[in-house]
């Protein structure tokens, strides 16, 4: 079956080129044209703008005419989608609102405030919602981490997972969870110290999760690390390409297996910055990773004995 605008369909919507049979097809907003990304082929040359119909040049004039709301999140515990009385004493046209109603809108924001949290469920989510903000900001992890943190917790909360556990602790065990799941190097201690509760809560809150949620939590990959390590020890990239290819041998060897991530990484680091001639020491790697020079030593002996590594020093 062929369409009269060209395109052959596929499963699920798709469509291959016409030309080729590719499904590589790129838009081109710009010059509102469909273009095969093989063979060049301009598919449409009339795409409709999905834009909005004005044009703006600052952030107040984007707030000014647009007429939409943010787009639903996560990390709302209403995900956005509930009226907010701003802060500012300003009516809808811009100008100052009298004293004498000042003190009635305070009363309608503190009303509203409360109403947005209408039970138990919600005060728990909301209260967890902003301690996984303020955490996700302290230690500096993107927004996906957020949003993928609040799925979790947000699953852990329609199972009852909650109840006789911290809020503290299942909020900082879906933080971690999120971030082995989207591969950001984060640690357990990390994220316990950002929130200020013991990182033994942490772990079993989040062992206690993955086994009730059945979630699929990918292991650690020391590569992760490497690039964290070099920032923070000023070593150059080619010490860090170096690193990784030792951790990339190490895990053919199964040498990873059973290590703790941030000590494979170390000592992967430690033999890097020796053969790069811009040397740093155990001590000095051990501070940054948080771990101890004897875990760092160990874990450089066994890169070196099998990996037959000649290290002069």
């Amino acid at each position: 079956m062929t369409y009269n605008d060209g395109f052959q369909p596929l499963l699920h919507g798709a469509r291959l080129c016409p030309e080729c049979g590719s499904d590589h097809l790129v838009m081109d907003y710009e010059v509102a044209e469909m273009v095969c990304k093989s063979c060049g082929l301009v598919l449409s040359d009339e795409m409709t703008d999905k834009g909005p119909e004005w044009r703006a040049f600052d952030k107040e004039q984007v707030d000014k005419r647009r007429r939409v709301g943010d787009p639903v999140t996560f990390t709302i515990h209403d995900k956005g989608l509930s009226t907010t009385i701003d802060t500012r004493n300003k009516d809808a046209y811009g100008k100052t609102v009298p004293y004498e109603r000042r003190a009635q809108i305070h009363r309608m924001r503190k009303w509203q405030r409360r109403s947005r949290v209408s039970d138990t469920l919600e005060r728990n989510l909301a209260i967890a919602l902003s301690s996984m903000s303020k955490t996700c900001s302290t230690i500096r992890l993107p927004k996906s981490i957020l949003e993928t943190a609040s799925i979790i917790y947000r699953k852990a909360l329609e199972r009852r997972l909650i109840r006789g556990r911290s809020i503290q602790g299942v909020a900082a065990a879906s933080i971690y969870m999120a971030c082995r799941k989207c591969e950001v190097a984060r640690t357990l201690d990390e994220i316990a110290y950002a929130m200020s509760i013991d990182k033994k809560v942490v772990g079993r809150c989040y062992r206690f999760m993955v086994k009730e949620l059945r979630e699929v939590v990918p292991l650690s990959s020391p590569s992760y690390y490497v690039s964290r390590l070099s920032n923070h020890l000023g070593i150059s990239g080619r010490a860090e390409t170096i690193a990784i290819n030792i951790l990339n041998t190490a895990k053919k060897e199964m040498l990873t297996h059973g290590k703790a991530p941030l000590g494979i990484a170390a000592a992967a680091m430690y033999i890097a910055s020796i053969i790069v001639n811009d040397p740093r020491t155990q001590r000095e790697i051990a501070e940054v990773v948080g771990i101890t020079e004897v875990t760092i030593r160990n874990r450089y002996k066994d890169l070196v004995k099998h990996l037959d590594i000649t290290i002069n020093i």
